[in-house]
């Protein structure tokens, strides 16, 4: 077997720091989104609908990260890759529609919620810590709540299990040569007679 020479290192060296600066940049990069979305058209069946269809792309993203993974050189990078594009944006999505009801229908929160207050909301019940400083207070908050902490509880089991499992699935696929057949039979109890 060869060995990789010192170009080959460096340049492993660089794909993975790539894959880390990628999934910072991501991260950043979906917050400022958030941060800079014209969120002024208050909360309605049309908020509800985008929501689930937000939902639903991202559910699409991910399977589709999940493949990449398994294809990916270094599995592991590519998961963190995955982890720093799902998460925040999933976050955003719930943030994003509990500023627009905060603002749409005041009251709704036990505090007027800024966008980083949505944010800091978000995170705490996608967390479960609840501090109990930023509480929901009407029915609609109360029932968005409800289903971010249903969905957040699908998130982490499904996606925990499928990043780990794709993973395996591409280290698998980085030790096993590509144009390898199925192994032999093994020939038991046959002998050979001269």
């Amino acid at each position: 077997m060869e060995r990789a020479g010192p170009s080959a290192r460096r340049m492993s060296r660089l794909s993975r720091a790539a894959h880390v600066v990628r999934a910072l940049v991501t991260a950043a990069l979906v917050t400022v989104l958030y941060y800079v979305a014209p969120l002024d058209w208050g909360v309605g069946v049309g908020t509800v609908v985008m929501l689930l269809g937000a939902l639903v792309v991202f559910g699409w993203l991910l399977v589709w990260q999940l493949g990449t993974i398994t294809r990916a050189a270094y599995p592991w990078f590519r998961a963190i890759e995955t982890m720093a594009t799902t998460v925040p944006l999933f976050l955003v999505l719930f943030s994003a529609t509990y500023f627009l009801l905060g603002h749409d229908v005041p009251g709704s929160f036990s505090e007027p919620l800024t966008r980083t207050a949505a944010l800091y909301f978000t995170i705490s019940v996608f967390v479960t810590v609840g501090f109990g400083d930023i509480v929901p207070t009407s029915e609609a908050a109360r029932g968005l709540t409800s289903v971010q902490m249903i969905v957040d509880l699908i998130l982490l089991a499904v996606l925990g299990k499928a990043v780990i499992g794709s993973v395996r699935v591409g280290l698998r696929r980085r030790r096993t040569p590509p144009d390898t057949g199925p192994e032999p039979e093994p020939d038991w109890g046959r002998e050979d007679l001269p």
